[in-house]
């Protein structure tokens, strides 16, 4: 149902050819299992959104090199890829798990597939302007779990995941595309 979905096969085809790994973020990860592997997405019953902690599950993998055993990660989605079909995947490798958010971190065996379901990309705001940007709209939403400090909208959020964004996206660049 993507009207531009054509161009992005066209795309995803000819990265597999033309560069090392590729990225794929929230939606371009459900795209990219979609695409490759032919994992579906599944619609969630309510939005997530918020900061969720995930635990490694592969801590040795290259692209977590540094990354705490326990970690925190915003997300925001109305959907999940099919987890099981994942974890069943003979060329996929899931690095960590959440039990509210799913997994975060999916690799293909072979590195050139990096598929992140949630928004380590996200500023400090990024949710609570989401989460402002739903309620003038008048959608069903609710506030952004472990989110605002003492869950007060009035509090300004705080960070907790820029080191592992940094992290990750140096260990990507360094051990996956370089």
């Amino acid at each position: 149902e993507v009207d531009y979905w054509d161009e992005l096969v066209t795309i995803l085809d000819w990265t597999n050819n033309h560069v090392t790994s590729t990225l794929h973020i929230c939606w371009g990860a459900q795209a990219a299992l979609y695409h490759h592997y032919n994992i579906g997405k599944i619609k969630r019953n309510k939005k997530i959104s918020g900061i969720f902690a995930h635990q490694l599950l592969i801590p040795t993998n290259k692209l977590v090199r540094g990354i705490n055993d326990e970690f925190s990660v915003p997300h925001s989605r109305h959907t999940d890829a099919d987890y099981q079909a994942i974890e069943a995947h003979p060329d996929l490798s899931i690095l960590d798990c959440s039990e509210q958010a799913g997994p975060f971190l999916i690799v293909s065996n072979n590195e050139r597939h990096i598929m992140i379901t949630g928004h380590i990309e996200y500023d400090a705001d990024t949710l609570s302007r989401e989460y402002h940007r739903d309620l003038k709209k008048g959608l069903p939403i609710h506030m952004p779990t472990n989110y605002y400090p003492n869950n007060n909208i009035n509090n300004q959020p705080i960070n907790r995941w820029r080191s592992t964004a940094y992290l990750i996206f140096s260990n990507w660049l360094n051990y996956f595309v370089y």
